[in-house]
């Protein structure tokens, strides 16, 4: 019997990890301190739903910024 592979969690890292002292949000995602530190215990679910308000918290914490991109 094969077991699959556990799929892995959805993430809207960057790879840009800097967390403005001012927000408190990471500069790269939008995600917060406890956000990131809990990222890995989240369901799915859960992930989905912090990755569905990110690109508004990230275009009101830094108005000046460009948008990401997916």
């Amino acid at each position: 019997m094969t077991i699959a592979p556990r799929p892995k969690p959805s993430s809207p890292c960057t790879k840009l990890c800097i967390l403005d002292a001012a927000t408190g949000l990471c500069e790269g995602c939008g995600r917060s301190r406890d956000e990131i530190g809990l990222w890995g215990s989240m369901s799915e679910p859960q992930r989905l739903a912090v990755m569905a308000v990110l690109d508004e918290r990230l275009s009101r914490a830094f108005p000046n910024r460009k948008a990401r991109t997916a």
